[in-house]
């Protein structure tokens, strides 16, 4: 839920601290991201409210998401194997890959209206060119466009 709600890599949502979790502004900090550089991502409501859920039933101390070793992380590989648990039990063909759930974080953002400047900065992206292969233009896009022939009439 966090990779998808916020655009996290697969490193930066294993490696999360539970002090990382700003629910006052419904912030993610994440430290050495992508180009070991340190920056701030959305946290989601829903998001929230199920890791509040998450937090009384394990009270992680120091790593948010605990590996199987004590004082550990999860690893790349177990939320790779989670997810694909899940999309199998969800009956979801195609298959997904914490990539996919970040592609489809940005294609979302743009379908929502999201100006393109902040859908590139969120994920980290160093220009637009990267935003724009990540985020194929939708039918639904395409639909809402108006043609210029069409500016002014009424």
């Amino acid at each position: 839920m966090l990779v998808y709600s916020a655009g996290l890599t697969v490193s930066e949502v294993i490696k999360l601290i539970t002090e990382h979790i700003d629910t006052k502004r419904n912030m993610i900090y994440i430290k050495a991201a992508k180009g070991r550089k340190e920056r701030y991502k959305v946290l989601s409501e829903v998001a929230l409210r199920v890791l509040r859920e998450y937090w009384k039933a394990y009270q992680p101390k120091n790593w948010l998401f605990i590996g199987s070793e004590p004082n550990s992380h999860l690893t790349a590989r177990t939320v790779e194997k989670t997810l694909e648990a899940v999309s199998q039990k969800a009956g979801i063909a195609k298959n997904v890959t914490v990539y996919t759930l970040r592609h489809s974080f940005a294609t979302h953002l743009l379908e929502g209206t999201t100006d393109l400047w902040y859908v590139q900065k969120l994920p980290g992206h160093k220009n637009s060119k990267t935003t724009e292969i990540c985020t194929p233009v939708s039918q639904q896009d395409i639909g809402r466009i108006k043609s210029s022939l069409d500016f002014g009439k009424k």
